[in-house]
């Protein structure tokens, strides 16, 4: 199953280095997130659901 951050990202045609600039993260840990191998403080949560037009719920429930 695709990440549902990675989906979205694509959809608004960002590259993981656009997402990481508008959060001020690395590219390594969009990579991270995406992958499951990281997962975001509350904050860095926020600030991706507001850059990729959802809420944190739709980012981090399975479907």
């Amino acid at each position: 199953m695709e990440n549902i951050i990675r989906i979205r990202r694509k959809e608004l045609g960002l590259s993981q280095e656009q997402l990481a600039r508008k959060c001020d993260v690395s590219r390594q840990t969009v990579n991270a997130i995406e992958n499951n191998k990281y997962d975001p403080t509350l904050s860095l949560a926020f600030r991706l659901a507001k850059e990729l037009q959802l809420t944190v719920d739709e980012l981090f429930t399975p479907s």
